[in-house]
């Protein structure tokens, strides 16, 4: 194989590979649509022409045959008449016509067949873009389901990627490394600040709170006796020396002055 037919061959595969990839389906089916729906529109003018000529030489063939029985009936007034001279004449265009109208009709008749097969052809035609319609819609809806189905593959591909996944698990790790360093920076505070021992109560608190709310749902539950009742404090009851009779002016002086001392202690015994 020469140089010249090598590299026109190479050259030819390359165009043929390069129009393969430019070629859009969707594009070219409405393509071939177009191209379908022109074809069939000259189909339906040449029919038209077809049937319009396989009409007039039905309509010539008819007029030969009339003239032809004009004719005829021409010859029969000349026979009447006694020219049979001018019979004869009228006879010989008669037969002139019907030797036209014959070759007429039998081209009518050719035409008629061939219009009927035209029109045949025209039918099968139509049906077959219709069905290449029908076709055209569902590879239309094939290609778009099967792009739809590269597209959601592609992207499950580039998901399943190890780099993606070790992403996610290195900036996990980085904020679980923030939360710690957060919390570790929290307690760091709490103990320089003192604040520790203010956080033990407050947790004790909140245990003495849940315990106390335990003891009661078991106490609701029945499965710890009720609390007791709180003991009723008895008033104390102060006694006072039955008196022998009433007290002069002095001890009732002296009596108020030891009521006063006692009222006085009472407060400094308290802060004691």
């Amino acid at each position: 194989m020469g140089i010249l037919s090598r590299l026109a061959q190479l050259i030819k595969s390359n165009l043929n590979d390069l129009i393969s990839r430019s070629e859009d389906p969707e594009k070219m089916l409405e393509q071939i649509m177009l191209d379908m729906n022109q074809q069939l529109m000259e189909a339906k003018t040449q029919v038209a022409a077809s049937i319009a000529e396989e009409k007039k030489l039905q309509r010539q063939a008819e007029e030969q045959a009339k003239l032809a029985a004009e004719w005829e009936r021409k010859a029969t007034l000349a026979v009447r008449a006694g020219n049979d001279e001018l019979a004869k004449e009228a006879l010989l265009r008669k037969r002139e016509l019907d030797a036209m109208a014959e070759q007429l009709q039998q081209q009518w008749q050719k035409q008629k067949q061939g219009v009927d097969q035209l029109k045949l052809a025209l039918q099968a035609l139509n049906r077959k873009i219709e069905e290449a319609k029908r076709k055209k819609i569902l590879l239309i809806a094939r290609k778009k389901r099967a792009e739809a189905q590269k597209t959601i593959q592609q992207t499950l591909t580039g998901l399943s990627s190890s780099s993606a996944f070790e992403t996610f698990d290195r900036m996990a790790s980085k904020i679980d490394q923030m939360e710690a360093e957060a919390e570790a920076s929290a307690e760091l505070s709490e103990q320089m600040s003192g604040d520790m021992l203010a956080n033990k109560f407050q947790a004790l608190e909140a245990t003495t709170g849940a315990d106390q709310d335990l003891l009661e749902l078991k106490r609701k539950m029945g499965v710890l006796p009720p609390e007791p009742e709180p003991a009723k404090a008895v008033p104390m009851r102060v006694q006072t020396a039955p008196q022998s009779g009433e007290l002069d002016e002095t001890e009732q002086a002296e009596l108020a002055r030891a009521l006063a001392e006692l009222d006085a202690q009472e407060p400094l015994r308290a802060k004691q």
